[in-house]
């Protein structure tokens, strides 16, 4: 058996504005400026603390950045109330696609807490899709290895039988540091160049391309 081990945000849903939203708010609330797009975009991936402090003024004393970590999960929340994040176009069929094949199983590594990786999970009819779902609640946040080091234990994979895809950089150097092979995606946040240079075994263009790239290293 083989796994493979999807990133969420910016690689199976496009979650950009609705965090994006979220951080103006956040940051609102506690009388700061709201962090530009591009900003945001650097920090997808990691674990919400770390990712409010790498876009918050450096002396920001620890209280103030845990009340806008709050005000960010209350505004996700409604957020995500009124319209959860789309998956991207393609991944579904792909899951589909992989998910029904007998030699591979899948699985998440996220830096999503698990309250909102199990809406993602079951909002998107995901629930028979995925043997191990690895989150931020559970481990440091990526680049560590935690999550892909729990996820080839849970699926009882070897790390050479294994493929992190994932859209940053975070992901990529997560993969390396597990010893499993990391494969971009080049419709995410960061730059396919940025992967290439972190590791990257190859950046796909598309969904299609994704599902091929899995199904010739499957077998």
């Amino acid at each position: 058996m083989k796994l493979v081990i999807f990133d969420v945000d910016g690689t199976l849903v496009d979650s950009q504005h609705h965090i994006h939203a979220a951080m103006g708010h956040a940051f609102g609330a506690a009388d700061l400026p709201a962090p530009p797009l591009a900003a945001v975009h650097g920090i997808i991936g990691l674990s919400l603390p770390l990712a409010i402090a790498g876009l918050a003024p450096p002396d920001l004393p620890a209280d103030r950045l845990g009340r806008v970590v709050d005000a960010y999960k209350d505004a996700f929340i409604h957020q995500r109330i009124k319209e959860d994040a789309p998956l991207f176009p393609g991944a579904a069929d792909c899951l589909a696609r992989l998910a029904a094949q007998d030699d591979l199983l899948l699985g998440v590594a996220t830096g999503k807490g698990r309250r909102g990786l199990d809406v993602m999970v079951a909002n998107h009819g995901l629930q028979r899709t995925f043997v191990t779902l690895q989150c931020a609640d559970d481990h440091p946040s990526k680049p560590h290895p935690a999550m892909v080091l729990a996820a080839l234990a849970e699926a009882g994979v070897a790390p050479a039988d294994a493929v992190m895809v994932g859209d940053t950089t975070f992901d990529m150097e997560m993969a390396r540091a597990a010893g499993v092979a990391g494969l971009g995606v080049g419709w995410g946040y960061h730059e396919p160049a940025a992967l290439s240079g972190c590791g990257a075994v190859d950046v796909v263009a598309d969904f299609a391309a994704l599902t091929g790239w899995i199904e010739d290293w499957a077998r």
